[in-house]
């Protein structure tokens, strides 16, 4: 008894030390984002702020883009992690993916701060990478938590639907990436309503699972 005690209480100091660097990791991403913004303050002398800051609106736009991103990641890793009750160490480098994507997140938000004026289709494609990458890091967590039952029993069908949400994702942002080539508006429209759907990936995965429980329902009733 007190050594399945001590196990428990070891399972939860090591997801507990997870989270608490992840969030770390999640906080010096968003922080990294700025220094793009503070690089548009070394002005020529004699030039006003107000100009200088509409010359580089493309600065504040890729900032909000970023930062949007990486909000809704964390969210969605917030999240994720609500049903998991232990890890470990392949769990913790697939996390470590995940937030290796993370911070490389401010890379292609300068490359759109950029060339968003100037080679618009090429500077969005190479932020769509990231968002491919991220789609992915988020598929396989929650893949490999469900697989090797890192959550409790009473929730797997539930976090089957949450997992499936991100499977999804990757092929939306596939082609979404593959659009930005032929278009600029289309993938930013997609790429809006990916914002929209996965601020709130509980609501989205809870209508999955509605509909997914239904469906079997309508299955045996037949």
């Amino acid at each position: 008894m007190a050594e399945a005690k001590h196990h428990g209480s070891k399972q939860k100091s090591q997801l507990d030390r997870l989270l608490n660097f992840s969030d770390g990791v999640f906080a010096i991403a968003i922080t990294l984002l700025v220094l793009e913004l503070i690089q548009t303050l070394h002005a020529q002398p004699g030039e006003r702020l107000l100009k200088k800051c509409l010359e580089h609106w493309e600065s504040f736009v890729a900032y909000t883009i970023g930062f949007i991103t990486l909000l809704i990641c964390w969210i969605n890793h917030h999240i994720a992690f609500e049903y998991i009750r232990k890890v470990n160490t392949t769990f913790m480098w697939i996390n470590g993916f995940l937030l290796f994507v993370v911070t490389l997140t401010p890379f292609p938000t300068a490359v759109l701060a950029e060339y968003l004026g100037k080679e618009s289709r090429t500077a969005l494609a190479i932020f769509g990478v990231n968002y491919i990458l991220i789609a992915i890091a988020a598929d396989a967590i929650c893949s490999y938590a469900y697989n090797h039952h890192l959550i409790d029993e009473e929730h797997r069908e539930y976090y089957y639907s949450y997992k499936l949400i991100y499977r999804y994702a990757i092929f939306f942002n596939v082609i979404a990436f593959l659009l930005c080539f032929v278009s600029i508006v289309i993938p930013i429209i997609l790429y809006s309503i990916l914002f929209v759907f996965f601020a709130a990936p509980k609501e989205f995965s809870s209508r999955l699972h509605k509909r997914r429980i239904n469906k079997k329902i309508t299955r045996k009733n037949k």
